[in-house]
């Protein structure tokens, strides 16, 4: 048992102490710390490498988890397809980590998720993405401590519903990520040892196809992607370095809005727009069988309206807020680099990103009249 500022646990350095710090190095010892402090009643945070947490100046009132696993496992799986291969990862195996070790041994699905700061325990609770991937896209299942019951159950990736920085377990349901399982291309096996290099599934992402220099759809050997994907992140300040302060930050402080079609119209015309995938149509007819069968008529429903998702840092940017923006006297700015990440100059405080953040929300609010969301999660701090 420890105590020291959560400034120094976390990736915008901010934040001061909590009650007790516990450790967590074995799944074992994951399972039997959080039972313990849920049936002592008192609340308290689970932390895993502070990538997406900001918490208050006054510190925070309760014990803090500290998740320390770590390990990559396959699983064999007779249901996998041909050419792909099942891996188990522990809940505090760092998240760039696991991407290098799969791209060094070609299995493609993650490499665009390269440069995330954070643990892979994190990963299905925001659903991360980046350069058009997803964790959805090859989350096959998670290990997960349910809090209601001290039961480790297995839920397939189907059950988290999870969608744009969102999920269920975000949304409310509580309990521990032990592990999570991800069905992966073995771009290796296609390619044989003496072939040529392991390629990427399809570039699907605009900016990283141009700073390729290839078409969208096109698959590039897997090194190249992450190297690519790094040098794109770092040059927005999104991969962590000591001596950047630009990247003392949460990374993206807002999600992007998602608003209809119709609010989007009311937008300058150079606003980013990109299309939100919906959910596919119900029937809409009654079959002559199902009437005889007794079945009430369908009555078509009106579908709902089309959603796109908007450009924060294009929000931000053209309500007044430049990179670099700094209030008077403040240690915190908009990175230099992009707008979408508030910043620690080095003597910030957590009272600092609070005010900043708030500004920012009113200035987006005042001349688009959309409130932005917060991604990180934000303890004791107002926005």
């Amino acid at each position: 048992m420890t105590s020291q500022p959560l400034a120094t646990l976390t990736t915008m350095r901010v934040g001061g102490p909590a009650e007790e710090i516990l450790a967590a190095h074995t799944r074992h010892e994951l399972q039997e710390q959080a039972i313990q402090l849920w049936e002592r009643g008192d609340d308290w945070l689970l932390l895993g490498g502070g990538s997406n947490t900001v918490v208050a100046d006054e510190g925070y009132p309760g014990p803090v988890l500290l998740v320390r696993t770590g390990g990559v496992a396959l699983v064999e799986d007779p249901e996998l397809a041909p050419g792909t291969v099942r891996i188990r990862v522990e809940a505090g195996h760092d998240w760039d980590a696991l991407v290098a070790e799969c791209v060094e041994r070609g299995w493609a699905g993650i490499e665009a998720l390269s440069g995330i700061p954070g643990l892979a325990g994190a990963a299905p609770v925001q659903n991360i993405g980046a350069y058009g991937q997803e964790l959805s896209g090859v989350l096959h299942s998670i290990e997960f401590l349910a809090a209601s019951t001290y039961d480790v159950l297995r839920m397939p990736a189907a059950d988290l519903a999870l969608s744009y920085r969102d999920s269920v377990i975000k949304q409310g349901l509580e309990g521990v990520v032990l592990s999570i399982d991800l069905v992966l291309t073995d771009a290796g096996v296609a390619a044989g040892e003496d072939g040529p290099e392991p390629l990427s599934e399809p570039i699907r992402y605009s900016q990283l196809a141009g700073a390729l220099g290839v078409e969208l759809g096109a698959r590039v050997p897997l090194r190249t992607v992450r190297d690519t994907v790094l040098r794109l992140r770092a040059s927005k300040g999104m991969v962590l370095d000591e001596t950047d302060h630009d990247s003392w930050s949460a990374g993206s402080f807002f999600t992007n809005p998602i608003v209809t079609e119709r609010f989007a119209r009311g937008l300058p015309e150079n606003a980013p727009r990109f299309p939100v995938a919906e959910a596919g149509p119900t029937a809409a007819v009654t079959t002559f069988e199902e009437l005889a069968a007794g079945q009430p008529l369908r009555i078509p429903a009106t579908p709902p309206e089309r959603r796109v998702k908007l450009s924060a840092a294009w929000l931000i940017e053209q309500s007044g807020v430049p990179r670099g923006y700094r209030l008077p006297g403040s240690g915190a700015s908009v990175s230099t680099k992009h707008t979408l990440a508030i910043t620690n100059r080095g003597n910030a405080s957590a009272s600092d990103i609070g005010e900043l953040a708030r500004f920012i929300v009113q200035r987006v609010q005042q001349e688009f009249g959309l409130v932005l969301v917060p991604e990180p999660n934000l303890y004791g701090i107002e926005i």
